[in-house]
This record gives structure tokens, sequence and C-alpha cells, in this order.
């Protein structure tokens, strides 16, 4: 593993033979290593940043955060585990209840409103830590147990889909931009092979977003005010114990992201890394904290990064080193943030239509994968309820604290599956019992691009 005295050069540090790796233990000549390490920055850019435009926090907040995390995660690992901490999916719909933040829409987010989600992000992130502490010491068979692969496809699909509505809100204020950024997306995706066509949402975006400039869509006035070098925006955390529902259920999306990168990146390198999930899962955690502790959103593995690993056969540690710093030096710069933050509302909905859609069905890719058999009436009614009342945003309040659509969705996933294989086998109705979940196959929500072209389990 990688240790004080740094990484072994791996052969001459300038080739590859066929059919070797570059460990994570290992890396190229410096030169080499830090072009890897800025391409795994460019991978994770576009997701990453779409997450502070679709909720109002700051870009700049949110880049300095993933940066500090990916170091944090490293370390805890003991850089056994190679993975970028990018921007989580998977809180945007419960960051957005609770301020109401509405992207494009050219308002600022209400402070006291943000820092209420940041209290909720902590919550998260602390459940997510106290996950892998668990884990560390337990082992994480019981993960498979309590989230078979119905109920894992079910809970990343249902956050997708309930995000839809926020995606064509964004839409009909520039129709012509969003189609024409979403037709980009698609035509880079399959026009294109190795790393361009992974970086299929940031070229997307580039296109939508020069659409945008020569429509009249984007104002620079922002960027006439901010300073080229400066420290990023942090806004303190506040807390409402009330909020917390919205956000601790997203914590089982964020397990199964975390798991599932792990088996992806073991089978990729053939090592065993049993024993760093507990360790990942509490890094991601204390990450996420971190974040909403100073104005970041929540963090999570990301497997456009994958995507760049499995091209170039560079699983080192040290080219994430190389992406955490690089990513720490542009949140730095306000003037770049402010450029970020003038994306404009129809190019945000181009990118998002495709992301939410992709998420969604990442879900059902899982089904696929683990061939869940939906003649089971269990798997059926499982994953029917959950995407109901995920899409139709079912909300449900009790004495002060208020549960909407991807925390009942995802609880009753849960909690009706277990009940009815329960009560199935009391009766002998049902004996047939779905296998656990042992190939997540890559579940992390940050890899639409990735996951539509390439297997990762």
């Amino acid at each position: 593993m990688a240790n004080v005295r740094g990484w072994t050069l791996h052969g001459d540090g300038k080739t590859i033979q066929p059919g070797d790796v570059v460990l994570p233990s290992e890396r190229l000549t410096w030169p080499r290593t830090i072009g890897i390490g800025i391409q795994h920055v460019v991978a994770m850019f576009g997701a990453t940043f779409l997450v502070p435009l679709l909720t109002g926090f700051s870009p700049s907040t949110t880049l300095f955060f993933t940066g500090v995390g990916t170091l944090l995660f490293l370390g805890i690992t003991a850089g056994r585990l190679p993975s970028y901490l990018g921007s989580s999916f998977a809180l945007i719909a419960p960051i957005g209840a609770v301020t109401g933040y509405v992207a494009g829409g050219g308002g600022l987010i209400d402070e006291h409103k943000a820092s209420l989600a940041q209290g909720g992000i902590i919550a998260a992130g602390a459940s997510l830590a106290l996950v892998g502490i668990v884990v560390h010491f337990a082992g994480s068979h019981w993960i498979d147990r309590l989230m078979p692969p119905i109920v894992t496809g079910a809970i990343v699909s249902l956050i997708g889909f309930n995000l839809a509505p926020a995606a064509w809100n964004n839409v009909k204020v520039a129709p012509v931009t969003a189609v024409v950024t979403i037709a980009s997306i698609l035509l880079v995706t399959v026009l294109f092979k190795g790393i361009i066509g992974r970086l299929s949402i940031l070229i997307g975006v580039l296109i939508g977003y020069a659409t945008a400039v020569i429509r009249g869509e984007v104002d620079f006035s922002a960027m006439n005010d901010a300073a080229w070098v400066g420290m990023p925006h942090f806004r303190g955390p506040a807390f409402d114990f009330s909020l917390l529902g919205l956000f601790v259920p997203v914590v089982l999306v964020l397990v199964a992201e975390n798991v599932g990168h792990v088996k992806s990146v073991a089978a990729m390198t053939d090592e065993n890394l049993d024993d760093v999930t507990g360790r990942a899962l509490f890094a991601d955690g204390l990450s996420t904290m971190l974040a909403g502790a100073g104005g970041g959103s929540g963090t999570t593995t990301y497997a456009e990064n994958i995507g760049v690993m499995a091209a170039t056969r560079v699983y080192s540690t040290a080219a994430y080193v190389v992406a955490a710093v690089t990513a720490l030096s542009l949140s730095l710069l306000p003037k770049f943030g402010a450029l970020i933050a003038t994306i404009p509302a129809g190019v945000l909905g181009g990118a998002a239509t495709v992301l939410y859609g992709m998420i969604g069905m990442l879900g059902v890719r899982i089904w696929v994968q683990n061939k869940v058999d939906f003649s089971d009436p269990v798997n059926l009614n499982t994953a029917a309820v959950a995407m109901v009342i995920a899409i139709a945003n079912f909300t449900w309040t009790v004495g002060q604290m208020s549960f909407a659509g991807i925390a009942l969705g995802s609880v009753a996933a849960i909690g009706i599956y277990h009940l009815m294989r329960f009560l199935s086998k009391l009766r002998g109705t049902n004996l047939e019992e779905a296998s656990p979940a042992s190939a997540p196959a890559g579940v992390e929500l940050e890899s639409p691009a990735y996951a539509t072209r390439h297997k990762s389990n």
C-alpha cells in the first residue's frame, strides 16, 4: 500500500505491458501521473458542478470540499482504494425541499434555509459514518440481507424519477437550449470512443453553454465583481430536527454506491478490498459531514473516474492525490467559480434530464444484472409501491417531522420487501428467496455516462 515513502514505480514508469494494471500502491512517472490526475478532475467535473448549480450552493465551495474529502478518503483507506469523492445527486431532492431553491430562476438561495439543509447533510454523513463503523467490525453481509437487488434497484431508481419535475422546470425556461444540450450529450456518447465518450456530459454542457451565449441567455455580470484569487464562501450549518427525515434515508443510497465502488475496483485490480469497505463508508460519511459543516454538498464515490481507470489501466491513488490538489487549487479562483455559476437554466435542464433519467435507469440496470424475478409478487409489489410513492412525491408529516417521496419510497422498499417475504414464508405462499446483492454492479449514482457504456462488475 502507499505509505509515507510514497508509491512504488510501476516498471519503468512509462509503459504498461499488455494485461498489466498500475495498482493503487504504484505510480507512473510524475508527469504521467499528473496528467492522469488532471484527467480525473475533468471526468468528475460535469456531474460535480451540476449539484451546486441545481441546489443553489456555491460551486467553488463544493469543489473545495470534494478535494478535501478525496484526500481524507485516501488517508482513511490507507491509499488502497482509488476514488474521487464528487457531489452526490442523492441529496439534491432533500436540499431542494428545505431551501425551495429553483435552479435557473435567477434568485439567490436563502442563507438560513441553506444552513438548515447543511444540518441535514451533516446528519446524513454522520449516519453513513456510523454504518461504516458497524461494517468495519461486523462485515458487510448484513447490507446484502437488508438491501437485496430488488430493494437497491428500487431506491436508486426512485431517486432519479423523483427529480424529474425539477429537470422540466429548467427545460421549459429555454427549451431550444435544453434540446441542444440533450442532443449533444447523446451524440457524443455514441459517436466517440474512449475518454471523449465518457466526458459526454461535460462536452454536452459546453455545447449547450455556447448555444446559450449565442442566444443571449448568459449573464456575465457576476464575473466582473469576482476576484481572481480568494477563499471559497463558507457558511455554517443550522439544525432542525423536523427536517432530518428528508436526509437520513439517503444514507441507503450512499451505502449502495460505496459498496458497489469497492467491489468494482476490487474486480478490476484483482485485489481483495472487503476489509476496506467499512473504512470507505466511514470516510465518505466524514467527508459529507465536513462538507455540510462548511457550505458544500454531500459527497460520494464517482464511477466516472472508474471509467478513466478502466481506459488507462492506472489505479494509482497518487493520481487521485493530484486530482484532489487540482480541485482545491481551482476552488481558490473565485472568478472561475463565478463563470460556472453563469450556466443558465436551459443548459441545466438539458443536462439534468439526461442525468436524472440515467439515475432512474441505473436502478433498472441493477435489477437486470442481478436477474430480479418480477414474476415473484414480492419483488413486483416492492418496486411498484416504492416507485409510485417517490414519483408522486407522497408526503407524510408526523409531529414536526416531514417525510417526502424519496424517504417514504426508500423505507417502503425495505419494509414491504421484508414484511411480504416473511409472511410468504410463514404461509408457504412463496418460498423463493431473492439472491443477495452480491454484485451491486457499480451502483454509483454519479455514473450515468460511464454506466451506459461499460459493465463495472
